[in-house]
């Protein structure tokens, strides 16, 4: 599976995500939403392992995250959600915690620092919060051994889902950690090809969407 066919996977179950939270939440298109993060976290580890320039990339990353926050946030506004950063800035954040661990020898320090920037990701709200930031380190650091990938993936999410399993709404909760799980299987699929050259696909959709749904919200 190429990456092209991942990025059309990742697009359209964030596409049912979005609607699913804009007009159907707590419904079956949520689940099939989760399969979307995970697919987009593993394409920015691609897109580092292949970039000629790092800063360049980055800087790219920043200003559609940027962006990308004002239809973003109006849709939070008129869904009366509380306010988040978009998941870019989740991206953007486990981007860093990988260029930093290239430069930290000290594999404890390294983990550290991947902690104290997972929890920065929480205070200032982005998307998927500290699980989110984890997520696309450990899909950089075991890149080349899929079960590890996958055993730690999927005790990160454990851990994210946990309580709302136990607590607030067992089935649901259980078909979310399910739908993101699912994330594994087109992402194990991966055939190191890039497929069809489509270099800002999502960069021009994720905002675009998110204007759409945002005005057809206004609309109803």
């Amino acid at each position: 599976m190429s990456s092209f066919v991942l990025k059309i996977i990742g697009i359209i179950s964030m596409l049912c995500d979005h609607i699913g939270f804009a007009f159907y939440n707590h419904s079956f298109l949520r689940v099939i939403g989760r399969v979307a993060f995970p697919i987009f976290a593993f394409q920015a580890v691609i897109g580092y392992e292949h970039t000629k320039d790092v800063k360049k990339h980055l800087i790219k990353m920043i200003i559609f995250a940027f962006i990308s926050q004002i239809p973003f946030s109006l849709l939070y506004i008129t869904l009366k959600q509380p306010l988040t950063l978009n998941v870019m800035f989740t991206i953007i954040l486990g981007l860093f915690s990988i260029i930093l661990f290239n430069k930290i020898n000290n594999r404890i320090i390294c983990f550290i620092v991947l902690l104290l920037i997972g929890c920065l990701g929480s205070i200032i709200r982005v998307d998927y919060g500290i699980f989110g930031i984890v997520t696309i380190f450990l899909f950089y650091y075991f890149k080349n051994n899929k079960i590890k990938m996958f055993f730690y993936f999927s005790i990160t999410f454990l851990i994210r889902y946990l309580l709302h399993i136990i607590f607030i709404d067992p089935i649901y909760y259980l078909l979310i950690l399910l739908g993101t799980l699912t994330a594994f299987i087109p992402i194990s699929l991966y055939n190191k090809k890039e497929g069809i050259k489509t270099k800002y696909l999502f960069y021009l959709f994720y905002p675009l969407h998110l204007l759409i749904i945002y005005l057809i919200c206004i609309i109803l």
